[in-house]
């Protein structure tokens, strides 16, 4: 058995070293793509203005795994290798990692992480938009522990705002931007206990209509938006995908009653949706699905607009209010994928989110936008096994188990695929391990599949961007992100380039020192560490 082995491992290494391409055998292939990007790196400048506009990109469930996975099929949709692609997220200047646990538990759920991201302040597992003195579940908890978030920030400011999701509008990211909720479950009146209404507390639709102005609202939800009896105009003769709601609110209609005689619009499928002009439009509530938007891979492009369509319209309506706007992108369905142990929907996703961003950052200019890209928390999912170079990343490993069967080069910790019958694994040598239904194996078995613990890559450019380099708590981030834009509490970045100290140089929004009119790198070097320090 050990001779067999060591004769696999040969062959193995022998038909992998035959696979790479002619250049990478030369070294000097590699040392000018080294000297190319160190050049880069050495030509970066710090950008200390004031960020007129916030792009936060939400990849919910992205784990570091899964975002390599991605960049790897993402090159092989575009038929090649795969693991040199370079990703839109991977062109930006500045990395970090940002812990994800919640205050009572070490692996976080994406209402917790939504909080810390948004809000600033850690919570609790299933809460959201309350800080840790809340507990889950119970209403009169949550009363006086309320937090508000970088979005509100940013509407008070003047800004326009927005959320755009591939979920319901009212799931936990995008809640976590508006809603103060003891439970992320409590998507409408129907789905609360009687005594938390009784107690006062609302459910999490009805805050979406008024704890903030949101000027752009897309994704999916309209269930939980309508009362009990209302059919769904997409899903007529389906009784599970109509109103739900026991309180006899018709809160789109009341949006639109809200929003009377305002340049605003309300669509439920992309024909209407395509129709709207965002250069005359100032409001938009767009829910395109009863619950959430279907996944990437089965979208119907006749009925439902892609990710990147989505952002490209919600950018060009609030990129038209002068003093600039705060937009909120969640790929949302990427951790859904992945509590289903399907890897290839979650690839997918996860690739359709690259592609709003790389629309986002067309739209926008790096000179006064700031743009990060990041996760709330990971998934169990592992990448495994020394594939060849160049093999599918939905594919088998070339190197199996000592039970002499295959498995995929990606594979879950837990979750829906654990297939261990009278103590063997089944047999994958003639499954499409490739196609949209297959499951990927898991070690322990679980209905769902469970979040990750680790670290999530926290990814920035634009203007104050090398704040987010570091490891960092979850929740510094929205503080960097208030202080970079001059929102919320924390202002002395704007003071510093409006208001004339005295016996030193101010520092202009051109990023120029004030006094004779001649930049003063020290002292804008000077300004952005002490504001880097205060905040770590």
């Amino acid at each position: 058995m050990e001779q067999t082995s060591v004769f696999v491992l040969v062959l193995f290494l022998l038909l992998g070293s035959s696979r790479a391409a002619v250049e990478e055998e030369n070294p000097e292939f590699w040392r000018a793509q080294a000297k190319q990007t160190l050049q880069s790196v050495l030509d970066r400048k710090l950008n200390t203005k004031v960020a007129k506009n916030i792009l936060f990109f939400l990849g919910d469930g992205m784990g570091i795994t899964t975002y390599t996975a991605a960049r790897i099929l993402k090159g092989q949709l575009q038929n090649q290798s795969g693991e040199e692609t370079v990703m839109t997220m991977d062109t930006f200047p500045y990395v970090g990692l940002a812990k994800t646990y919640s205050v009572d538990f070490q692996i976080a759920d994406s209402a917790a992480t939504a909080t810390a991201y948004l809000c600033g302040v850690k919570t609790n597992l299933n809460t959201v938009g309350v800080n840790a003195a809340a507990r889950n579940g119970i209403c009169r908890t949550q009363k006086g522990n309320e937090v508000t978030s970088i979005l509100k920030w940013a509407k008070d400011a003047g800004k326009s705002v927005g959320i755009v999701t591939t979920t319901r509008v009212q799931h936990a990211t995008p809640a976590g931007s508006y809603a103060h909720s003891a439970s992320r479950t409590w998507y409408s009146d129907a789905d609360m206990p009687d005594s938390a209404i009784g107690e006062g507390c609302t459910d999490i639709s009805s805050q979406l209509l008024k704890n903030v102005d949101i000027d752009v609202i897309i994704g999916g939800g309209r269930q939980y938006m309508t009362p009990r009896g209302t059919k769904d105009p997409e899903y007529p003769a389906d009784f599970s995908s109509g109103g739900k709601r026991r309180d006899g609110r018709h809160l789109i209609q009341e949006w639109q009653n809200m929003k009377n005689g305002k340049a605003a619009h309300y669509a439920w499928n992309k024909t209407e949706f395509d129709a709207i002009d965002p250069e005359t439009t100032d409001y938009l509530m767009a829910l395109f699905e009863p619950g959430d938007l279907r996944y990437e891979a089965e979208r119907d492009p006749s009925m439902d607009p892609s990710i990147i369509e989505t952002t490209e319209k919600a950018i060009r309506i609030l990129q038209k209010n002068p003093k600039g706007f705060f937009l909120l992108v969640e790929s949302g369905r990427i951790d859904q994928a992945h509590h289903q142990g399907n890897a290839y929907l979650a690839l997918h996703e996860a690739v359709a989110f690259d592609g709003a961003i790389a629309r986002g950052l067309e739209l926008t200019s790096e000179d006064d936008t700031l743009t990060i890209a990041t996760a709330d928390h990971s998934h169990p999912l592992t990448f495994n096994g020394f594939p060849f170079r160049g093999q599918s990343i939905l594919g088998k490993s070339p190197l199996w188990g000592t039970d002499m069967l295959p498995y995929t080069t990606l594979m879950y910790g837990n979750g829906p695929g654990h297939k261990i019958v009278n103590g063997k694994r089944p047999d994958i040598r003639n499954v499409n391990t490739n196609s949209m239904e297959y499951i990927q194996l898991s070690a322990a078995p679980l209905d769902s599949t469970t979040h990750s613990g680790e670290d999530v890559v926290v990814l920035a450019r634009g203007p104050m961007a090398h704040l987010f380099s570091g490891i960092q708590e979850q929740n510094y981030i929205a503080h960097a992100l208030g202080y970079a834009a001059c929102v919320g509490a924390d202002l002395r970045h704007c003071q510093e380039h409006i208001t004339p100290a005295v016996g030193r140089t101010s520092i202009s929004p051109n990023g120029n020192g004030a006094a004779g009119g001649l930049a003063t790198p020290i002292s804008i070097l000077l300004a952005s560490l002490l504001a880097f320090r205060i905040l770590m």
